[in-house]
């Protein structure tokens, strides 16, 4: 049984971790932690680390890079494992991030899905194959209200593409700036913002005569949460060091 702590226990993304956590009997929440403490569920919900009443195996936080260094203080001290999945962090707290690692299990990726990370697998293992001779282009798609541009996920699954072919490709953010015929050494990545689209990433191969596309819809952010939960039963007992979803699916 992993005990696990959530962090943002009161935002949406919170609650749904404790609804997926109550239908599963291999983890258990004994605590949340949010400036909001309202109780829902049969778990008390604080407003820091410091209230806890009893050490978690594993705290997941989704709440807001602003918590990270309260997060970071308390695992460290009492050696719990993180699972993070809150996003925006800056250069100076990602690099806070990988030195806690060095003394704890943690877990931190730009995308929480399975399929995601998945399909970063399969674009790896397409670009082996197709790489040299294919134009390789990313198309994201999110809400109207998501303000940054490319995604982190888009930029991830290029950076997996231009490990592939030793970091030698470019990123093309804006085509119509681009007064010039598509050079071979670049990825083209582009952006759709619109309704409520949760987020749908698409990786095109175009060769001679022929495209190959990997795609991947998530219709609910519960593809998020399910990622989480299975990243913090993945975590537990694991020795100091910073895992992400490729060390997740190793095991499945």
């Amino acid at each position: 049984m992993t005990n696990i702590v959530i962090c943002g226990a009161n935002g949406h993304m919170g609650k749904v971790i404790a609804d997926i956590i109550s239908g599963r009997d291999d983890c258990k929440v004994t605590a949340g932690i949010d400036k909001v403490t309202t109780q829902y569920a049969d778990f008390p919900i604080v407003d820091s680390t410091a209230k806890l009443s009893e050490k978690p195996d594993v705290i997941i936080d989704f709440s807001h890079p602003s918590t990270l260094d309260d997060l970071l203080s308390y695992c460290l001290s009492n050696g719990t494992a993180l699972v993070i999945a809150t996003t925006g962090y800056n250069e100076e707290q990602t690099a806070k991030i990988k030195k806690a690692a060095e003394q704890i299990p943690l877990f931190f990726t730009f995308n929480m899905s399975l399929g995601i990370n998945l399909l970063a697998d399969l674009a790896r293992r397409a670009t082996k194959i197709l790489g040299d001779q294919f134009d390789i282009e990313i198309i994201e798609k999110h809400h109207n209200q998501k303000v940054d541009a490319p995604s982190g996920t888009a930029i991830m699954l290029a950076e997996a593409i231009n490990n592939e072919l030793d970091n030698r490709c470019s990123y093309t953010y804006d085509r119509h700036s681009v007064r010039a015929k598509r050079s071979k050494n670049e990825i083209g990545m582009h952006s759709v913002r619109g309704g409520t689209i949760v987020g749908e990433h698409e990786i095109i191969f175009a060769g001679r005569d022929e495209v190959v596309s990997l795609k991947h819809e998530a219709h609910s952010k519960s593809v998020f949460a399910v990622g989480s939960v299975n990243a913090a039963v993945f975590l537990k007992g694991k020795s100091a060091g910073l895992y992400a979803m490729d060390d997740l699916l190793k095991e499945s």
